[in-house]
Parts: C-alpha cells; structure tokens; sequence
C-alpha cells in the first residue's frame, strides 16, 4: 500500500495525485468532526467521484478525548459528524480515532500506538479501521 498524507480540500496536490495515479484504488477522507472540516470533506469525496477515484471510506479522526487517568471519552471537537456525512454522501465510514496521549508519546519515541499498546483506544480504532480498508481494497 502507498499511502500519501495531503492538506485537506481539493488543490492542486490533489489533482497531482489523480494524474500521476490515474488508476489509484482509492482514496480514504480523513476529517475531523467540526462542521468546517466536514466541509472540506464533502468536497473532497466529491472530488474523488468526478475524477473517478474510488472512495473507500471516511474516517473521523480527533473524535473524543480519551482521558489518560480516568479513561473516560469527552467530545471535545464533538463526535459523529464523520459518521452522518459518509451516511449523507453514501461513503462508507471506517471508522472513529479518539485524541489520546499516548499516541504522541509512543510516535515520538519510534513506536506506534498499535505496537505500544495496543489495547489502547487509538490502537484499536487504527486496527479496525485498517482492516475496513483492506477488505475494501481486496474485494475489487
């Protein structure tokens, strides 16, 4: 799998990517749960359906604190949005990735989350998440 990080919206790094990979298998928006990220997303799954990319899902990243003491989730960005906007545009949604503090420390050391703990709620969402997205990518 290659996977390439863009800024958000629909530029011309998108349209780079569409010309110098005409025949990607897909693309995964990735937005956060405010309504202007939301934005930013409907265009870009627009986007992707008019240069006839394949979208394989959206996911909802920052959705809910996770609380490094009490473990327990508050919805600071809010939480569903990704959800209701891949349900609206008929996308299908991968999943949410909760904000959580260890996910930093364990990046900025050398080892991801996933390796680190992965019965972390990060861990666990990325896991699911991924395994959405090879299933998708597999079935075509």
């Amino acid at each position: 799998y290659l996977i390439i990080d863009m800024p958000p919206g629909t530029g011309d790094e998108a349209m780079s990517i569409v010309q110098l990979i005409p025949k990607a298998d897909g693309v995964v928006i990735v937005t956060t749960p405010q309504d202007v990220a939301l934005l930013d997303s409907r265009k870009s799954i627009t986007f992707a359906a008019q240069v006839k990319i394949p979208i394989i899902g959206l996911v909802e990243n920052m959705s809910g604190f996770v609380c490094p003491h009490c473990g327990k989730t508050t919805d600071i960005f809010k939480s569903g949005g990704g959800e209701d906007t891949a349900k609206a545009m008929n996308v299908q949604f991968l999943g949410r990735v909760p904000i959580e503090p260890e996910v930093v420390v364990s990046g900025d050391s050398g080892m991801p989350i996933v390796l680190k703990n992965p019965d972390s709620h990060s861990a666990k969402a990325f896991k699911s998440i991924v395994s959405k997205i090879v299933k998708t990518v597999e079935k075509k």
